[in-house]
């Protein structure tokens, strides 16, 4: 359920939310949701970092309907960037109430991986996981959109062979490539959210969010390996346009109850120290 903020939230989103962490580490997994799954691996994470003794890495998580992007608070090194699409669960943890995970596919190997974050407070663990199911929900509808745009592209392109020459047959594949071109690149950081065609010259390249249309529906495109893998992952979800998330209804209240714009000041003036003994 939506907070009633959805809209702003919305707004906020689309740009992409900032959240202040220290990485723990990660781990591999079997399945790509669960409960029981991710607290036996944030408890090998936390066992793991402990063990370390090492200071607890410093980075910037940044949420939208493209994905995470990790980047080291410090250097602004970019760590990780994992498509929406990838990820399958994400939680704040029962247990270590302060940590917040996700699990998703690796892109190179697609092994599953979790991945674990220390918050400031549990609210706070509660804020991001929230938050990442909310621009999951975005990143599906835009999903939903490119796929019934290209199967209503493939339908027309059907049905135009059925009627043309052999001659005029050619040249109808690439024009409708054209006419929409890669719109939705999720996999490279480098690249903007939207890539224009040289037929579609109103995409805004500003905002994540689709501003070009084909009578009067937005067009999307994507990857056809994000596609499948996206595919696959909403398979296996409970709700396929909802992101399993550890939350209960009482969870996602008490993260509603702070603003979206709030989200990431909870506690910014707290020590240095990880906490991670006192879990």
């Amino acid at each position: 359920e939506l907070p009633e903020n959805w809209t702003d939230t919305r707004e906020t989103l689309l740009e992409g939310m900032l959240f202040s962490l220290k990485y723990m580490g990660m781990t591999l997994v079997e399945q790509p949701k669960g409960e029981e799954l991710s607290a036996a691996a944030v408890k090998r994470i936390v066992a793991t970092a402990k063990a370390s003794g090492k200071k607890l890495q410093k980075v910037t998580l940044k949420v939208s309907p493209r994905g995470i992007v990790l980047n080291d608070s410090g250097t602004n090194e970019l760590i990780e960037n994992v498509s929406i699409y990838r990820i399958s669960y994400c939680t704040a943890d029962k247990i270590h109430d302060k940590v917040f995970a996700y699990i998703a596919q690796n892109q190179l190997n697609e092994n599953l991986e979790c991945h674990a974050f220390l918050c400031t407070k549990r609210k706070m663990a509660q804020a991001v996981t929230l938050t990442v199911a909310q621009a999951f929900k975005i990143a599906f509808e835009f999903w939903q959109a490119a796929k019934e745009e290209k199967e209503k592209r493939e339908r027309s392109i059907l049905e135009g062979e059925g009627t043309s020459s052999p001659s005029s047959e050619a040249p109808a594949h690439p024009d409708a490539s054209a006419a929409t071109g890669n719109l939705l690149d999720l996999e490279d950081p480098a690249k903007s959210p939207l890539t224009s065609s040289t037929n579609s010259p109103h995409v805004d390249n500003s905002m994540f969010g689709p501003s070009s249309s084909v009578n009067n529906n937005v067009v999307w495109e994507m990857d056809d390996g994000l596609d499948e893998a996206f595919s696959r992952l909403a398979q296996s979800r409970t709700n396929p346009h909802v992101l399993d998330t550890g939350l209960t209804a009482q969870d996602i209240q008490s993260a509603e109850t702070l603003s979206p714009v709030d989200w990431n000041k909870i506690d910014s003036n707290t020590g240095e120290k990880d906490d991670l003994f006192m879990f």
